[in-house]
């Protein structure tokens, strides 16, 4: 069996969300998902619109997910460890360099793991900044 891995925020989940977790899903048997916790949310993007656990619930009901977790807030390497995938598909916008993961995994003991990237979807809204934006733009936010 094939164990994929992706991660996100999944703040506000859009059509972006969707094609990148069906993309994943294509690379193995079963797709975990690791969803950034709070913390990890407030230190590297913004203030978190939905709480951790509810979108890791959201996640988890999205048709290619097998298994959801809610990610630590520390070195992602330990949650690599911990899910021991076959395969890590990076989001088409994650801040990621691929090739420096790879040779990070590579130094680590885990060159096993191969690592893709999902292609950009068409008919997103580039990303949750845009929607949001959107929200503010038609007075729907304070």
């Amino acid at each position: 069996m094939t164990r994929v891995m992706a991660s996100g925020v999944f703040d506000i989940i859009h059509p972006g969300h969707v094609s990148y977790l069906e993309q994943a899903k294509s690379y193995g048997d079963e797709l975990v998902v690791v969803v950034a916790c709070d913390a990890t949310v407030r230190a590297k993007k913004h203030e978190p619109i939905t709480p951790e656990a509810m979108r890791a619930r959201i996640v988890g009901a999205l048709k290619p997910v097998d298994r959801v977790l809610i990610g630590g807030d520390g070195d992602i390497f330990d949650t690599v460890r911990f899910l021991r995938p076959d395969v890590i598909v990076l989001g088409f916008d994650q801040g990621f360099d691929a090739e420096r993961l790879q040779s990070e995994l590579e130094e680590r003991g885990m060159g096993n793991i191969r690592v893709v990237r999902a292609n950009e979807c068409a008919e997103d809204l580039n990303a949750t900044r845009r929607i949001v934006a959107r929200i503010r733009d038609m007075g729907g936010a304070s």
